[in-house]
């Protein structure tokens, strides 16, 4: 294992009870009202790539760079306005990956401007050598753009990187990468299909350096 690269919503910071809160705030000033749980499939997908689907699905009679202008802005307030703090275990596991010296990077799908709050809000930055946000890359999850993009910057090999994720499109985003996955089973997330990662687990605490390592192994055995 050569680098850990983290997902950001629903693995660093439980924020996606805050986007969903966001969306719907935004929808119903544009008039829409959604079904229940309707979102949970936009969990790991770019706001472009998502609002470019319900402004078809609904009918939204508003341009696109309008709605994803106001969706950030509201996004940002009721991020500074929340006590956010990073999901149990994450300052441990970081300073742990820090201190073995192991190049950490976040791959996510928020816009630039939110992810460089979260990280500045969590108090993260000295552990995190490069961080991407799909909105910078072609391809949004589950393409495996910004995942091959963080390892790019980390000098690292996609298949020696482990990926941590709390989505169905993040996983697949990651594992399209090369990369190995750990699927972390996040309530807040809904209800995720994580099969496809190499790991699953409840709890951020539960993850440390041998059964990361492990799944290189077990890979190595298998082949």
């Amino acid at each position: 294992m050569k680098a850990v690269i983290f997902d950001m919503d629903g693995v660093l910071i439980d924020s996606e009870p805050l986007h969903v809160l966001s969306d719907k705030i935004l929808l119903e000033r544009l008039g829409v009202v959604i079904p229940e749980n309707h979102l949970a499939k936009y969990v790991g997908v770019t706001n472009p790539v998502m609002w470019k689907e319900m402004i078809q699905e609904f009918n939204i009679q508003r341009d696109i760079g309008e709605i994803l202008n106001m969706h950030l802005s509201l996004k940002l307030k009721l991020l500074k306005k929340a006590d956010f703090h990073p999901i149990d275990g994450i300052p441990e596991l970081m300073q742990l990956l820090y201190s073995k010296d192991i190049p950490v990077g976040i791959a996510s799908s928020s816009p630039s401007m939110f992810m460089k709050e979260v990280i500045k809000s969590l108090h993260l930055e000295k552990y995190i050598r490069a961080w991407v946000s799909a909105e910078n890359v072609k391809g949004s999850k589950p393409k495996p753009d910004v995942y091959l993009k963080v390892a790019e910057l980390l000098q690292v090999n996609p298949e020696k990187c482990v990926a941590i994720e709390d989505s169905a499109n993040g996983v697949a985003s990651a594992k399209n990468a090369g990369m190995k996955c750990i699927g972390f089973r996040n309530i807040n997330s809904g209800n995720q299909d994580l099969s496809k990662a190499d790991l699953i687990l409840d709890s951020i605490r539960d993850m440390n350096l041998q059964n990361m390592e492990s799944l290189f192994i077990l890979y190595d055995t298998k082949s």
